[in-house]
């Protein structure tokens, strides 16, 4: 019987391919914010360091107020899938954003990094909701993202994206991402290929086809 099961040819999945923002999605989903208001200064450094971080929604969510190391070598810490934590660097518009959002913030070491207005984490839904909402004010000004399902995770696949379209190795993707083996990084390589075969499609043949 084990042998039978053993034999039996395994179910192939059909992959969709992976959604991320552009450039431009991007800075127009940073700009969506209202930075008059508490929840939009603590949105807009949420979201900046989810697209330069691409940490994981969870991470994100678990981050305390001390895991965002500002000083010499500035990064945040996350603890991971299996328990592994990681530290990420940041570039310099997302120390200076979060460095005056946690002087702001004025929270304990322990205490999450971005709460809700009551001072307690984040849920999942809490994360999509104003991601949505966010959207839908950066979507007015740029409606290439409209077609696109965009999720906490999709904010990771950009920056994985963005790192390979400036010639980053896949090594350093995985290790970045906090991958458990460079091979999942095998998804970004084809994204990035069928936006190849995309712009070949569309442009005009260098000769007449015979």
């Amino acid at each position: 019987m084990a042998q039978r099961v053993l034999a039996m040819p395994s179910k192939r999945y059909l992959r969709r391919p992976i959604d991320f923002l552009t450039p431009t999605e991007v800075a127009a989903l940073l700009a969506a914010p209202d930075l008059n208001v508490w929840s939009g200064r603590r949105d807009r450094a949420l979201l900046l360091l989810a697209v330069q971080t691409g940490l994981r929604a969870s991470e994100l969510l678990g981050l305390r107020c001390q895991d965002v190391v500002l000083g010499p070598g500035t990064h945040v810490r996350c603890q991971g899938k299996g328990r592994k934590v990681r530290n990420t660097l940041l570039r310099k518009e997302t120390i200076a954003v979060l460095r005056t959002w946690l002087q702001e913030r004025q929270g304990q070491a322990s205490e999450p990094a971005f709460p809700t207005i009551t001072g307690t984490v984040l849920s999942h839904d809490a994360l999509q909701y104003l991601l949505n909402k966010h959207l839908a004010i950066a979507r007015r000004h740029c409606t290439s993202s409209s077609g696109k399902r965009v999720t906490p995770h999709v904010l990771r696949h950009t920056l994985a994206m963005d790192l390979l379209h400036h010639g980053v190795d896949r090594s350093v993707i995985a290790l970045w991402l906090g991958h458990e083996s460079v091979e999942t990084t095998s998804i970004y390589l084809q994204a990035d290929m069928k936006l190849k075969e995309d712009a070949l499609a569309k442009s005009p043949p260098l000769m007449p086809v015979t």
